[in-house]
């Protein structure tokens, strides 16, 4: 036993832990505890081996206006980091998470094309011919930007898609009302889990567009349990009778 805990009782002792404080690399934080957005824009060339294909991240410039308030650009068509990779949403669409609230796990279903396999399809866009953005069917399949207005978001992503290694990425956005350099915009293909929640005790707002309009039948829920919140269990014997 380690004398410096002589003083705890037996059970106290076999029940001791310690928080690990060792600071893994960028790429280790990216998988398991999560880097902040500006961190992962700045090291995005040493990330890529840990880097989920197809997810994009980008800065964004937040102006504050004295006494009013502040103003923020997201995209524009024609130019700009969407404009890079040939994609412009057909939907545009808002959500508020309440402080301290989460939203669980979904994912939409990608386009494989006529004879040919999802491994050797998704080789093909992420592998072997990655910059050839025009291959990608955004029109097809449901691809998410998104940006956030106000409150501290912690990102999850999880590669799901058929042969693609899975890799999990956690970042943590900023929304406008904090300038600095976590106020990001984040890029999600078709096929990656994705879960947020909202940290700290403001609310969170959120715009995000979509490369295909919603359709219920193409969001698939994954270890989403978080948002049902359960009734006492009195209440629901009651309700169950």
């Amino acid at each position: 036993m380690n004398p410096l805990w002589k003083g705890l009782n037996s059970a106290a002792t076999e029940r001791l832990g310690q928080r690990d404080y060792s600071q893994k690399s960028p790429a280790g934080r990216l998988a398991t505890t999560g880097i902040e957005a500006g961190e992962a824009i700045a090291k995005r060339a040493e990330l890529d081996a840990a880097w989920i294909p197809g997810v994009e991240i980008f800065s964004r410039r937040v102006f504050p206006q004295r006494h009013r308030g502040f103003f923020g650009e997201f995209a524009r068509q024609g130019e700009g980091p969407l404009h890079a990779i040939g994609m412009w949403p057909r939907q545009w669409a808002t959500a508020c998470m309440f402080a301290g609230t989460a939203k669980g796990f979904h994912i939409h279903p990608p386009h494989i094309p006529e004879g040919t396999t999802p491994e050797a399809w998704f080789r093909r866009l992420f592998v072997e011919d990655v910059k050839n953005f025009a291959l990608r069917p955004y029109d097809r399949e449901q691809w998410d930007a998104m940006f956030f207005v106000q409150g501290n978001v912690e990102m999850l992503l999880v590669d799901e898609r058929a042969g693609m290694p899975r890799k999990v990425m956690r970042i943590i956005i900023e929304g406008d009302d904090q300038r600095g350099p976590n106020n990001a915009g984040l890029v999600i293909p078709a096929g990656v889990a994705h879960a947020l929640r909202a940290e700290g005790s403001r609310d969170t707002i959120m715009v995000y567009g979509t490369t295909t309009q919603f359709e219920p039948q193409f969001e698939g829920r994954i270890a989403d349990e978080i948002e049902r919140a359960p009734l006492p269990p009195e209440w629901a014997a009651y309700v169950a009778r």
